[in-house]
C-alpha cells in the first residue's frame, strides 16, 4: 500500500478505499451537502467540488449561515430565515440560520420538493469526531438527521491542521462513488475521520473513547451578576486498538458506522429480569 507523507493524494486515497472506475450512472442522484463550521467553510466547498466531479450527480447546498460546532442534533424554534448564497453571479448555495440539523431537514423538504434527495454528505468538518466526541457534533448531527428523514448520510471529519482539504473531498466522493455502487446501509451513518501527517490506512472500527475533555473553567473577567469564563480542553491518548479513536490517533482514516439506537442490551436485559409489578 502507497503511503505519504503531510499531504496525500487523489491516487492514494483512491488505492486506500479499493475504488477502481466504476461504470457510469445512469440516473442522475442529488447529494444534499452540509457542515457544521458554517456555509463559509473552505472544506464545505471542496467537498461539494469533489462531489459534483463524480458522474450524474447534483450537488445542492444547505448549511448553518454560521458555526455551529457542538450543536449536536439540536434545532432551533419554528421560524428558519434562509439566505441565498451567491458566487461569481450564481447560486453556491443556502445558508439557514439555524443548526446543522436544520439546514438538512430544511434542504430535504425543499430543495428536495420536486426532486429528493439521494444523499446526504456533511463535512468536512475540522476536527475529528472520532470516539464519543460524535454524540457533541454537530456534523454527525447533520447526518443523523438525514437518517432521521430515511435518508442515507455520510459525515466526514478531519484533523484541525496539516490535512489537505482537497484530498480530504476527494476520499470522500470516492466512497460516495462507491457505495453507490454496492448500496447504501439502512438506518446507518458512516462516519469517516481523516488524520493529519502519515496516512497508514483506512481502518474500519468501532466507537473509542473521547479523546477531548474539559479540564477547568477560568474566570476571565466579572462584573456584578456576570461572569465570563474560558473552557479548558486536555487531550487524552485511547488505549483501545479495537476503537476508532485509537486507529484516527495512530494515523489511520477511520470508518465507523453510526446508528440512532443507544440501548444498553445488556443491562435491558437484567431490567427485564425485575418484578415491575405495580404496588397499590
Amino acid at each position: 500500500m502507497q503511503l505519504f507523507r503531510n499531504v496525500f493524494t487523489a491516487t492514494t486515497l483512491t488505492l486506500l478505499l479499493g475504488v477502481l472506475a466504476p461504470p457510469g450512472w445512469a440516473q442522475e442522484f442529488r447529494i444534499l451537502v452540509t457542515n457544521d463550521d458554517g456555509i463559509n467553510s473552505p472544506q464545505l466547498a471542496a467537498l461539494a467540488a469533489a462531489l459534483a466531479e463524480l458522474p450524474n450527480v447534483e450537488v445542492l447546498i444547505s448549511a448553518p449561515a454560521e458555526n455551529q460546532s457542538g450543536s449536536s442534533h439540536a434545532s432551533v424554534g419554528e421560524e428558519l430565515v434562509v439566505e441565498t448564497v451567491q458566487e461569481n453571479g450564481e447560486t453556491f448555495g443556502y445558508a439557514v440560520h439555524g443548526r446543522p440539523a436544520d439546514a438538512v431537514r430544511w434542504g430535504i423538504f425543499v430543495l428536495g420538493s420536486e426532486r429528493p434527495i439521494d444523499l446526504v454528505v456533511s463535512g468536512i468538518n475540522q476536527g475529528a469526531n472520532v470516539g464519543d466526541v460524535a454524540h457533541l457534533s454537530g456534523t454527525v448531527g447533520a447526518a443523523m438527521e438525514a437518517l432521521y428523514q430515511g435518508l442515507p448520510a455520510i459525515a466526514v471529519s478531519q484533523d484541525t491542521s496539516g490535512v489537505d482539504n482537497q484530498a480530504s473531498a476527494r476520499f470522500a466522493a470516492n466512497l460516495v462513488q462507491r457505495l453507490r455502487n454496492s448500496g447504501f446501509p439502512e438506518d446507518v451513518v458512516i462516519s469517516v475521520n481523516i488524520p493529519r501527517g502519515e496516512i497508514q490506512g483506512v481502518a474500519v472500527r468501532r466507537m473509542g473513547e473521547s479523546y477531548l475533555s474539559i479540564a477547568s473553567y477560568d474566570l476571565q473577567s466579572e462584573e456584578p451578576g456576570r461572569q465570563v469564563y474560558r473552557r479548558n480542553r486536555t487531550l487524552h491518548q485511547a488505549t483501545d486498538t479495537r476503537t476508532d479513536t485509537w486507529a484516527w490517533q495512530h494515523g489511520y482514516i477511520t470508518i465507523t458506522p453510526l446508528k440512532f439506537d443507544w440501548t444498553d442490551y445488556e443491562y435491558l436485559s437484567d431490567l427485564l429480569s425485575w418484578d415491575w409489578e405495580l404496588t397499590r
